[in-house]
């Protein structure tokens, strides 16, 4: 119990401190004592609860959001982005724009970046500035060709990408999926889809996004799954997927014959890559996300804040 003495002492240096604006050194020269004495006071007084400190900030649960999701998920870093009142196209744009600021960060001149594919991945890429980096290389992670939604496959995403920066970029000819698994071991055998393959695996830094294959699926929508895929993987106990390849509940590799007819690379060789990032938005994700991040996909996670206070929760 503090004496009333000590409590007068405390309240005195915190309302120096925190309203007056003093600095502990000064506070200290007109006390007559060291500044760790004043440090010790500072703490006490929090400690005690004679003073509490709140921040007044939108940002304020974001960043609390972020640290929770870092310490329960062990990630990098999460960016959790307010988006009270946006459309979904809102957010997908806002969630790219961030993307590509923290992406352009993290480049340097000699860093080589993996691609993934789809409508989030290529929100950052319409939304990243112009600006040079000539010797950065751009490498589609998954395959992507075809006549439907050319512009989010990943070879049209490394291209586009890639004049932005002008940079140099590798093309992965093959689609995502191919129709046996036998065509699929014939083609990443080929000389260039072998070679593209690999540096694939090499790459620094990894952009990724997510899907979930019942819900909105744009593969569903291109046309590699069918009523009777969606069925077979349902069975096998498939939440969701990134890069074309299908994962468990507990974040899992399933072993179903889609995954072994997709020419991109495997889950065991993304979580080799230093850095990957994962954009992702919306609460119908909510497990796809939450197992790819109990599989340890993900170094870094970006996403809105509605679906992060529901992982958070979980």
């Amino acid at each position: 119990m503090l004496s009333w003495e000590e409590r007068r002492q405390i309240v005195k240096v915190a309302n120096l401190y925190y309203f007056d604006g003093w600095t502990q050194a000064r506070i200290a020269k007109k006390m007559n004592v060291s500044r760790p004495v004043i440090s010790k006071l500072l703490h006490k007084a929090k400690e005690d609860g004679i003073v509490e400190v709140y921040i007044k900030d939108e940002s304020a649960q974001t960043v609390d959001l972020e640290q929770k999701l870092e310490k329960k998920f062990d990630l990098d870093e999460a960016i959790v982005l307010s988006t009270s009142g946006f459309t979904p196209e809102m957010t997908k744009r806002f969630l790219g724009k961030v993307g590509a600021s923290y992406l352009s960060r993290q480049l340097d001149d000699n860093k080589t970046l993996g691609l993934s594919w789809g409508t989030t991945i290529a929100s950052l890429v319409d939304e990243y500035p112009y600006e040079r980096r000539d010797n950065v290389q751009i490498v589609p992670l998954v395959g992507g060709m075809g006549r439907s939604h050319v512009n989010i496959h990943s070879n049209s995403l490394a291209f586009n990408l890639a004049k932005k920066m002008n940079a140099a970029c590798s093309y992965l000819y093959a689609p995502a999926i191919v129709e046996t698994e036998d065509l699929r071991d014939r083609l990443i055998q080929s000389k260039d889809v072998a070679h593209v393959l690999e540096l694939g695996k090499n790459v620094d830094i990894a952009v990724v996004g997510m899907g979930d294959p019942f819900k909105n699926s744009t593969m569903e929508e291109i046309g590699y799954l069918h009523p009777e895929d969606l069925h077979s993987l349902r069975k096998a106990g498939v939440v969701g997927d990134i890069s074309s390849k299908f994962f468990d509940a507990v974040g899992q590799e399933v072993d179903h014959p889609l995954n072994h007819r997709v020419i991109g690379l495997g889950l065991q060789d993304l979580k080799k890559i230093p850095k990957v990032i994962g954009i992702v938005e919306s609460l119908y994700k909510l497990e796809s996300i939450e197992a790819a991040l109990r599989g340890g996909y993900l170094d870094v996670l970006i996403i809105d804040d509605r679906t992060a206070q529901e992982l958070v929760e979980n």
